[in-house]
């Protein structure tokens, strides 16, 4: 058989089906690497404001709102090390924060807020009366409340289980605290990375990085070759996948590119 890029793609009868299933069939992915992004936090960064949260709060026996936003002030990252001590994604943050205080704030919106704060995790920033401080007060005002109430009493159905329910939370800042002081078992450390998967948010960030790789290739062949094409947008149905893939091989053909 023909290899696909000596077909004559003008060709009417040409059965594009087993093409298109050659072409995935050649697709690879890696998941030992992946993009650092502009906003990937590395450990020297969180350690910071892991010990700027410690600083303000007092070894952890303070925890206020007020203490809260001092460490956040000083060292913005501390807003992440607080949110991965709740254990949520900026959304679920989000949504907590419009239960407790009634201040909405959106799932989008959430979103940047993180991202602008891992953009420049250790510049010292202020709080004053804008939207985005608004909310990100709210955000902390929550995470406060969540984090003193704890997991409280276990759920009336065992096929439940709190969000809160891990070493560092369970009962609240009563849970904390020992852990600020004395670290977790090894074997703590790795049923609750088992549970949140290593790398899990960064994973979540750099997904759509991921897909560019490939996606950007196919938009270079396809502009060189003068072939129209649309780029779906976020979160819509990838209706024209098999049909860009197709044609992006039918430009490399006109192009002379073999693989």
């Amino acid at each position: 058989m023909p290899l696909r890029f000596d077909l004559d793609y003008n060709d009417p009868a040409l059965k594009f089906d087993a093409l298109v299933d050659e072409v995935f069939g050649e697709l690879q992915s890696s998941f030992l690497e992946m993009p650092r992004g502009e906003g990937f936090t590395d450990y020297a960064t969180f350690e910071k404001g892991y010990q700027a949260l410690k600083r303000s709060t007092n070894d952890f026996t303070n925890v206020t709102t007020a203490t809260i936003e001092t460490a956040v002030i000083a060292v913005p990252v501390a807003f992440i090390v607080f949110r991965s001590i709740l254990g949520f994604t900026p959304p679920e943050w989000a949504y907590v924060t419009a239960e407790r205080t009634g201040v909405r704030v959106d799932q989008g919106a959430a979103r940047t807020m993180d991202r602008n704060i891992r953009l420049r995790p250790l510049t010292p920033r202020s709080l004053g009366t804008t939207l985005a401080d608004q909310r990100l007060r709210a955000m902390i005002q929550a995470g406060v409340e969540t984090l003193v109430a704890g997991a409280g009493v276990a759920p009336d159905n065992p096929a439940l289980v709190h969000r809160l329910d891990k070493v560092d939370t369970k009962e609240g800042i009563k849970s904390l605290q020992p852990i600020a002081d004395l670290g977790v078992p090894y074997a703590v450390l790795l049923y609750e990375r088992f549970l949140g998967r290593p790398f899990a948010s960064h994973r979540d960030a750099v997904s759509e990085r991921v897909g560019e790789v490939v996606e950007g290739a196919i938009k270079d062949v396809l502009t060189a070759a003068r072939v129209s094409f649309r780029e779906t947008k976020r979160a819509e149905p990838p209706r024209f996948s098999r049909r860009l893939v197709v044609v992006s091989h039918a430009a490399r053909a006109r192009l002379g590119i073999c693989e």
